[in-house]
């Protein structure tokens, strides 16, 4: 990594007292997989997060997942577990969950690749062979969703749909830095939603944006990264040195 990179990361590393790590689940601490029921992350990456939520002010995981499921899947305690791209700690998304269910089972789509994810639904196509098919049918259940007053969204394989209030994972973020008086912190993510993430972390004493790359990952998540990694084991090393 950069000097300057480097530099970064020895400052928060400094004061974890007033730090704070902003995590995203798959892509960063587990592995992508074919199946994302399958997701999960490797022991020696539970153990390094056991370790920081004893050493910093905050530890939180900000997923796409619904945040039981994440929780679940860590099996960590000390770490704070955020849902649905920060939709759980917005009370006006909750209206929306019956909708969504409906949505998701009227979608011309299969059933084994529609995932729900608390208050958003995953519409994956990873398994197809013809992407190009695929989002093309995607693009239709995606303006279906914008005419019922949803957010239609694309992502690393997927198409997520979500309710139109606002809230994201920056949003989910900045509150917590604000709730936990934080003046330090690390955002990590693989999509274009942890963007929002980094952005968050705009004012902060000291602010580290890593984006974790693949062949997928878009361009605008490593121009706005200080720290750039090529997969989930040099996170984990990355980690290992907070």
């Amino acid at each position: 990594m950069p000097a300057r990179s480097d530099d970064l990361l020895a400052q928060l590393a400094a004061s974890p007292a007033q730090a704070g790590l902003f995590l995203d689940f798959d892509g960063v601490l587990a592995p992508i997989v074919e199946r994302p029921e399958d997701a999960a992350p490797p022991a020696e990456t539970r153990a390094e997060l056991e370790r920081l939520a004893g050493r910093y002010a905050l530890v939180a995981v900000v997923s796409g997942r619904a945040g039981d499921d994440v929780r679940a899947r860590l099996g960590v305690d000390g770490v704070v577990c955020v849902g649905s791209h920060g939709l759980e700690l917005e009370p006006q998304a909750e209206r929306w969950r019956r909708g969504l269910t409906a949505f998701a089972a009227n979608a011309p789509w299969p059933p084994e690749e529609i995932e729900a994810k608390g208050l958003a639904i995953a519409f994956h196509f990873r398994g197809e062979s013809d992407e190009a098919t695929a989002v093309r049918r995607l693009d239709t259940i995606a303006e279906a969703a914008v005419c019922q007053g949803l957010v239609a969204r694309y992502g690393r394989k997927v198409l997520e749909v979500l309710p139109p209030v606002g809230s994201h994972k920056g949003t989910a973020v900045r509150r917590l830095i604000e709730e936990h008086g934080l003046r330090r912190a690390l955002a990590a993510g693989d999509d274009t939603t942890d963007i929002d993430s980094f952005a968050a972390l705009d004012g902060l004493e000291v602010a580290v944006r890593v984006a974790v790359t693949s062949e997928e990952s878009p361009q605008l998540l490593v121009d706005s990264a200080d720290v750039v990694v090529g997969s989930t084991d040099e996170f984990l090393s990355l980690l290992r040195g907070l």
